[in-house]
């Protein structure tokens, strides 16, 4: 996620086409398009601190809402990342050792489509100018599966975390690793 595309000062406010009072925002939320809170691009816990049903609704606490989003609500920005690189990662995993013509257009067809339709806003456009800079590659399944693992450390490290060591793709995704525990 871009941190710029946060909004961080005392202008953070939300309105809606009607004429409803003005809400301070807390520092760190991603605004939708429309002017609201955007539920795909912030964490369930940012998320409900603006809502005062879902705050409180026993099943809902900040507590449980670092446990990840039930699985009866929409994905908060977080569970759609770990499914979208999981998926992401699972399609390198799968794809050919030596790929057509075709099959490398299609993947980078499909990513360049999956960066337009991601449904946080901010993601969606960090990925479109991840592969402006940084252009798909897919000749190979190990090539691809290096240039993913490289956009997916581009956003660990925009989110302060710990980036994975590249070279181990194939064992995590395709293969499993080495001592055994993924059967």
């Amino acid at each position: 996620m871009a941190d710029d595309a946060r909004d961080d000062g005392p202008a953070a406010t939300s309105t809606t086409a009607t004429t409803l009072p003005k809400t301070k925002l807390p520092k760190g939320m991603i605004m939708g398009k429309d002017g609201k809170p955007c539920r795909t691009c912030n964490s369930l816990a940012d998320f409900t601190s603006q809502s005062k049903v879902l705050k409180s609704t026993p099943a809902i606490t900040s507590a449980s809402a670092t446990a990840g989003v039930p699985a009866d609500c929409p994905a908060d920005v977080e569970a759609l990342g770990r499914s979208s690189w999981t998926l992401l990662h699972s399609i390198s995993a799968t794809y050919p050792v030596a790929p057509t013509a075709q099959e490398q257009s299609d993947v980078k067809s499909f990513l360049g489509l999956f960066g337009k339709l991601y449904p946080c806003w901010v993601c969606a456009e960090d990925f479109q100018e991840y592969m402006e800079r940084e252009k798909i590659k897919a000749s190979s399944r190990d090539e691809f599966g290096r240039w993913l693992c490289g956009a997916h450390n581009e956003v660990n490290r925009k989110l302060g975390k710990k980036e994975f060591d590249c070279n181990l793709w194939e064992e995590r995704w395709r293969t499993g690793w080495k001592d055994g525990r993924c059967g």
